[in-house]
């Protein structure tokens, strides 16, 4: 798989019910074995058992031309024994059956990664299509 948006997210755009700017959007780190269904998977609780580590708030967001850009993030202390194949992109409404997911990041520098207790640190892509471009 590439890098991928959630169909749900696509419509979400279209309807205005994803703002990247305002929202309070967060990256989290997928388990390798999380099987992606890009159609049928919409909200955090659909994939909210394959998670690892604290989710992190995106902060310094930018939006420009369609590209979604955001400052580094560092999840702390993250269990070992696990593989992380996906950064998830999502919305946080606080409720995790209304939280939109919006993307899901596997071509990162060092994707997968084997958990080890120590930090893990997701530097975006600082090419022409940042964390992702629509």
């Amino acid at each position: 798989m590439a890098n991928a948006l959630y169909d749900s997210a696509r419509e979400a755009f279209m309807t205005g019910a994803i703002n990247m700017s305002a929202n309070t959007i967060k990256a989290a780190l997928v388990k390798s074995t999380y099987t992606p269904d890009l159609a049928a998977h919409n909200f955090y609780d659909d994939v909210s058992a394959e998670l690892i580590g604290t989710d992190q708030t995106l902060g310094s967001k930018t939006v420009t031309g369609g590209v979604f850009d955001a400052a580094d993030v560092t999840f702390t202390a993250v269990t070992g024994g696990s593989t992380v194949n996906y950064v998830l992109i999502y919305k946080d409404t606080g409720t995790p059956s209304t939280s939109n997911l919006i993307a899901l990041i596997d071509t990162g520098t060092g994707l997968p990664l084997a958990t080890n207790g120590g930090d893990v640190v997701i530097t975006w892509d600082n090419g022409a299509n940042k964390i992702f471009k629509l």
